[in-house]
């Protein structure tokens, strides 16, 4: 099957607001990155659309870049889902340990079903959702029991770069098999 997926990507200096004090706007960045190239590696996958502002970063690795809207997470998803013709996957650019073939076995048994999702470490949010025919944007805080609402079927499987959403710096170190780009720029630091 011929996915899309559609990734977006905040990229303001309230970027990754629960780390903390200060501008997180590069780790976001780098986060991101890292989600892209393992999404664009993936088999299955026809095209990235990343969803963001003002970023060249993205298309220099091969993703199309769409304008974000600027009206909020679920906004930004409509608009990279409605350029995505097809079956459509949403991942939330937060996912830096991700490994390419983690997302194209959960793609491939999201193929058996017209909307599914992954659920994230926590157990309360979406990590991945994905339709063959049109989707329901319910990110935030509960998704995964609104995606399950509204007819998405769970998807299990050993992912965990995939399940793992990074959201704050203590997620973020004790998490292994951090992308280049991630590793790099905590490097710096």
């Amino acid at each position: 099957m011929n996915w899309r997926v559609v990734i977006p990507v905040k990229g303001t200096v309230g970027s990754k607001s629960r780390f903390g004090p200060g501008d997180h706007r590069e780790l976001s960045l780098a986060m991101a990155l890292d989600t892209v190239e393992a999404a664009l590696a993936a088999e299955g996958v026809t095209e990235v659309i990343v969803v963001t502002r003002g970023r060249t970063e993205f298309a220099a690795l091969g993703a199309r870049v769409i304008d974000d809207p600027g009206t909020g997470l679920n906004a930004a998803i409509g608009r990279g889902v409605s350029a995505a013709p097809g079956p459509t996957a949403v991942l939330l650019g937060d996912h830096p340990a991700l490994a390419a073939y983690e997302l194209a076995d959960a793609l491939g048994l999201a193929a058996d079903y017209p909307r599914s999702l992954v659920a994230d470490s926590d157990g309360t949010g979406s990590a991945l959702t994905a339709s063959l025919g049109t989707h329901v944007h319910a990110f935030g805080v509960g998704s995964r029991a609104a995606h399950i609402a509204a007819g998405y079927v769970e998807l299990v499987g050993d992912w965990p770069g995939l399940r793992r959403d990074v959201d704050t710096a203590e997620q973020l170190r004790r998490l292994p098999g951090l992308g280049r780009h991630t590793l790099r720029l905590l490097g710096e630091h």
